[in-house]
């Protein structure tokens, strides 16, 4: 004779299914990249490349992998409220499709509080997002014996649904022949940078 599952459990399971559907999380989805799209790589000394030539630089690098014109536009030294006041005007210079977003470095080596390097990453994406350009976001760590980014960053992320990622700039400066000195990758690094970018944008359906 069949077993039929109680009625109880049944009414369990469609719950639970139910409430899936419902309320699972969903990874974050970027508008495609046209062929001629142009992406802004916007930050500080990680994104000029401190540490490599300008051709191995992860802007340049991430241009090859994906196939649309890259303007890299860092300044190195830079904390994340300067980062905001210029971030406007390179808006309008490059006008890109797609911003990646890497700043904070400073602000931690500085001993800024966490909090105003977490406003000033919020501003600049409400900036971007407020002129329907898409962004992903690069966590950078705090430097130490263990480098390893704020929560902040991943908090962001979900609260304006954009892609990051946590994790590669923390695995590169925890690997000595993947950078240039304690806070800079090298080109195998920046290449890491370009290909884990890379990855984001096709997960999240831009490329």
């Amino acid at each position: 004779m069949h077993n039929q599952s109680p009625a109880w459990l049944r009414w369990l399971v469609c719950v639970a299914l139910f409430s899936c559907a419902a309320g699972c999380s969903k990874s974050p989805s970027l508008a495609p990249l046209k062929p001629d799209a142009v992406v802004l790589a916007f930050g500080d000394s990680l994104t000029f490349g401190t540490g490599a030539t300008p051709e191995a630089a992860y802007p340049a690098q991430l241009a090859l992998q994906i196939g649309r014109k890259v303007v890299g536009d860092g300044v190195p030294g830079e904390v994340s409220a300067d980062g905001l006041r210029r971030l406007s005007a390179s808006l309008d210079d490059v006008q890109p499709a797609l911003l990646v977003l890497c700043h904070g470095g400073n602000d931690f080596l500085q001993k800024k509080p966490d909090n105003e390097a977490a406003a000033n990453i919020r501003a600049m994406i409400k900036l971007a997002q407020s002129r329907n350009i898409s962004v992903v976001l690069i966590a950078t760590p705090k430097p130490g014996l263990f480098p390893s980014p704020p929560d902040f960053y991943a908090e962001i992320a979900k609260e304006f649904g954009i892609p990051v990622d946590i994790k590669i700039l923390q695995e590169i400066l925890t690997d000595n022949s993947k950078k240039s000195d304690l806070v800079h990758p090298n080109a195998a690094g920046y290449k890491m940078i370009a290909a884990r970018v890379a990855e984001l944008l096709r997960s999240a359906g831009a490329i």
